[in-house]
């Protein structure tokens, strides 16, 4: 099946992916490191005095890497009062760092296992609500899935999109789960390879249902989903759609 739109390198994510490569990158300046561990070591937010005594740097340097890892997300700041004193007097509040919520990871080819874990234990719940096989429950929240992966094309392609720039921008939204898409309708990458040689029916059945419920939010796309296992590449391809009388 040929795919219209500009043509792609196959590869990850590579605008999410580039920019955490970066920001773990910062990681290798040796004292902005040090300053992350020991900030992530400690039970309270810490100031830059603090960091700087912890770790034997001075305070200008602990400043500058410390507001660096804020910048790339590794670190959050917040404002108190380390004397508890209130009101005049009392002096401004001091800057305190503390490790982000955020998680970072990178992989190539890009992996997937939290989606996979989600979309898991939602079956798992659904199918222990309704007295369903698990299997089922699975099914329909990889179909959910693959429907708000629709409305994410819809909004990427825009409301007078051509068949061909729909298509452009279902490839799209499916490299950025990491899908890989081919020009001929395959998929280079799964995103859940690694639970594949001992759970094959399951995580092709979930791909599948993931890509079907998506182009089932797509009717104006000419495509179907089809299992059509090969080594070296997803099980699930995009194939012509059958033409309707």
């Amino acid at each position: 099946m040929a795919a219209a739109g500009p043509s792609k390198e196959p590869g990850v994510r590579w605008d999410q992916a580039g920019a955490d490569v970066a920001v773990l990158a910062s990681l290798a300046e040796p004292i902005r490191r040090a300053l992350y561990l020991y900030v992530h070591a400690q039970e309270s937010a810490v100031s830059r005095d603090e960091a700087a005594a912890g770790m034997g740097v001075p305070r200008h340097k602990a400043k500058f890497h410390l507001d660096r890892l804020v910048e790339d997300g590794l670190l959050e700041v917040e404002f108190a009062r380390r004397t508890g004193r209130q009101g005049p007097g009392a002096g401004r509040p001091a800057k305190l760092y503390r490790p982000a919520a955020r998680e970072f990871s990178v992989s190539v080819p890009q992996r997937n296992y939290e989606l996979a874990g989600q979309l898991m234990a939602r079956g798992i719940t659904g199918a222990r609500g309704d007295g369903r096989l698990v299997a089922e429950a699975l099914g329909d929240a990889a179909q959910e899935q693959g429907r708000g992966l629709a409305a994410e094309t819809l909004q990427q392609a825009g409301d007078d999109a051509s068949p061909g720039g729909l298509l452009a921008a279902a490839r799209s939204v499916l490299d950025e789960q990491g899908y890989e898409t081919r020009a001929n309708g395959t998929f280079a990458n799964c995103p859940f390879h690694a639970l594949v040689p001992e759970h094959t029916d399951l995580v092709c059945g979930m791909n599948l249902a993931i890509i079907e419920g998506m182009l089932g939010g797509l009717p104006r796309l000419p495509v179907t989903a089809v299992l059509d296992p090969a080594e070296g590449r997803c099980c699930v391809r995009l194939a012509a759609a059958p033409a309707t009388p």
